[in-house]
């Protein structure tokens, strides 16, 4: 359930239902907005004497969360979340646009601050690039591990972008912390339950991608499990499910925008490099991922997409980005956004 508190509700009102919320055995989350505050609490509420509650001062009303996902509910928070990530404080949504690109891996020095140069000249918030790669083949090239954490850094120190790389597992959590400004969780790994809780705990911004089978529930489920272990700074990402379709490599649901807009308070980026498989479709998906109502997009960008080691096929060179963003411009300035 919500807690309601009127406007001008002080601290000392909020600690105090706080504090009966406690007695309860309920676990409460507060959410400072621009005109009240909420207090969602969560847990076991047959005990719980709601009159009781909603009779202490200042509170307005209590009202049931119905959604199975509570914290990233637009029941416990009606305004769209901001999150700012990197070391310039970018945000990532609200009306602003947030474009990221880079490499899937991390391959060697002269891609990856080549690859940030281009992208921030295009301007790009942020550099994406796997220093730990999860792949499909045993074989196939999995990162450099502790020495592309070393070049990412090197690349966040010389451009000013927001680094975006992703954690594999438990045990990286602590090597990539220092480097990353958004640790990513990648769709193999949405329901790895001790590795969200993990991740929850760290208070950095979490790009998390839906599952490749994930239904749109589970998608919300999962940032639920984030947000629940401590950490509000939750940004969706669709990067495509699987379908019977053969000529992408993932299906594109570019309705799952909207569908989550009215569902959800937190930021939505879209893949659409991963979504589609193909570099010729990339430009397209983005232009219609902005116009849908996208906050931001996670772009595979590579200096040299026919010799790169991972996913060259969805890759788009920087000067197709530097032209598309001025294609991205001209949408987002016709859906009343800023890139």
């Amino acid at each position: 359930m919500i807690v309601v508190m009127k406007p001008g509700a002080s601290e000392a009102h909020i600690q105090h239902v706080v504090k009966l919320v406690r007695e309860y055995g309920l676990k409460e989350h507060i959410i400072y907005g621009t005109d009240r505050t909420v207090i969602a609490c969560l847990g076991d509420k047959r005990a719980v004497d709601k009159g009781a509650i909603e009779n202490a001062p200042m509170v307005e009303k209590i009202v049931p969360i119905l959604a199975p996902y509570k914290m990233a509910s637009l029941e416990v928070k009606k305004e769209r979340t901001v999150i700012s990530i990197g070391p310039k404080q970018f945000p990532i949504g609200g009306t602003k646009i947030g474009v990221i690109a880079g490499p899937c891996a991390v391959e060697s020095r002269e891609q990856v601050l080549q690859t940030a140069r281009q992208a921030a000249a295009a301007g790009c918030i942020g550099f994406r690039g796997g220093a730990f790669k999860p792949r499909t083949s045993p074989y196939s090239h999995q990162g450099l591990g502790k020495k592309g954490l070393e070049l990412l850094a090197e690349a966040r120190q010389e451009t000013g972008l927001a680094i975006v790389t992703e954690v594999v597992g438990l045990e990286q959590i602590e090597e990539i912390l220092p480097v990353a400004d958004v640790l990513q969780i990648g769709a193999r790994n949405m329901q790895h339950y001790p590795l969200l809780e993990a991740i929850g705990q760290t208070k950095k911004p979490v790009l998390l991608k839906r599952g490749m089978s994930a239904t749109l529930d589970e998608f919300l489920l999962a940032a639920e499990y984030i947000i629940n272990a401590g950490n509000p700074n939750v940004i969706l990402c669709e990067r495509g499910i699987r379908t019977f379709e053969t000529y992408v490599r993932n299906t594109l649901p570019l309705a799952i925008i909207p569908a989550l807009r009215e569902r959800t308070h937190l930021p939505i980026v879209v893949d659409p490099s991963h979504g589609t498989g193909h570099a010729y479709m990339v430009p397209s998906m983005c232009l219609a991922a902005v116009a849908a109502g996208a906050d931001g997009l996670l772009i595979e960008c590579h200096p040299d997409p026919e010799h790169a080691l991972s996913d060259g096929a969805q890759s788009i060179t920087p000067e197709v980005l530097t032209q598309l963003m001025v294609r991205l411009r001209k949408v987002a300035q016709a859906v009343e956004r800023d890139l």
